[in-house]
């Protein structure tokens, strides 16, 4: 498989092109034009465009002759940085960022039910970036852990500073606060400084946690088979909150719920949501086709619901 999360790529026997969102298998990717639609295809029937880079970037330099820099010596600024993908959404890269003086030799380990494979190593030059990996955001819970070891390095006389050992395993509320402008990249995005000194493990700890299988997981209530999603079920003061805000708190509800469902792995849950004026069906209809996770969506039995409730299949 020669394709990555966001190449860019164009379809053989089509006009069409668009931005690969999926990998599937060794012979097919999902790839995502600008209706925002995920089309499967096989990679042999589309070929690279080549030119496309994600704006802001910076390549790293190959070389070991370190770059000059003007001004002061700088020894702290390395980051981690996720980024959204500027033409398809539903990825995001992954960054390393040096804003230091020294060159970094850096690199990415990623590990699964202590399954280790090596994903990036490489030298980033002082003031400037390296995309080091690419995921689904909406697989979030799929991610592997992330292991990332770097080194510093300079040709002047300047002390290095201890290695960065940095272990992460992703959750969704890494991913739920504000955007952060990030330095080189000059893009929005989600960063974390990794030589801050409370982030750097030492080598027991880090042998420590190869041995320690139980990941620690939040508490998720298992949700019911059948969830109502009247505002009068889920507010107790709905007659002082206007249409707008109703709709919110109901596909606010609705997304948890979800996502509560596919943590406990349910085949199918029923949301119930009223015929009424259709518009909360509507809604709940247009997020369950894009869902990654949804095999397929159907109005519930019409006998018991009326054409009140959708039934959610999961994959």
């Amino acid at each position: 498989m020669k394709y990555k999360l966001g190449d860019f790529v164009r379809f053989v026997d089509e006009k069409m092109e668009g931005f690969v969102t999926r990998i599937i298998d060794e012979q097919m990717i999902g790839v995502t034009g600008e209706d925002d639609f995920e089309i499967p295809v096989l990679a042999s029937k589309v070929t690279t465009v080549h030119g496309y880079e994600q704006p802001g970037a910076v390549k790293s330099s190959s070389v070991a002759e370190e770059t000059a820099i003007a001004g002061e010596f700088q020894t702290k600024g390395v980051y981690l940085a996720v980024i959204s993908d500027a033409k398809a959404n539903s990825v995001v890269h992954f960054y390393l960022v040096n804003e230091t003086s020294f060159q970094l030799l850096a690199t990415l380990t990623i590990e699964k039910q202590q399954h280790f494979k090596g994903e990036y190593n490489g030298i980033i030059a002082p003031k400037s970036s390296a995309k080091i990996y690419s995921a689904q955001l909406a697989d979030l819970q799929l991610w592997p852990k992330f292991i990332f070891n770097v080194l510093f390095y300079t040709a002047q006389n300047a002390e290095p500073p201890v290695p960065i050992v940095y272990i992460e395993k992703f959750k969704a509320k890494d991913f739920s606060g504000t955007k952060k402008q990030i330095p080189i990249l000059n893009q929005n995005g989600w960063l974390t400084q990794l030589d801050n000194a409370a982030l750097i493990i030492d080598a027991q700890k880090l042998k420590e946690s190869f041995f320690n299988t139980a990941e620690e997981k939040p508490f998720i209530e298992k949700p019911a088979a059948e969830v109502d999603l009247h505002i009068e079920k889920l507010r107790s003061d709905h007659q002082f909150i206007n249409s707008a805000e109703i709709l919110n708190i109901q596909l606010a509800h609705f997304r948890k719920t979800l996502d509560a469902a596919i943590v406990h792995e349910l085949p199918e849950i029923i949301f119930i949501h009223g015929a009424g004026n259709g518009i909360l069906r509507h809604e709940l209809h247009k997020i369950l086709s894009k869902h990654q996770k949804i095999q397929t969506f159907m109005d519930a039995r019409k006998e018991k619901f009326g054409y009140g409730a959708t039934k959610v299949i999961l994959k």
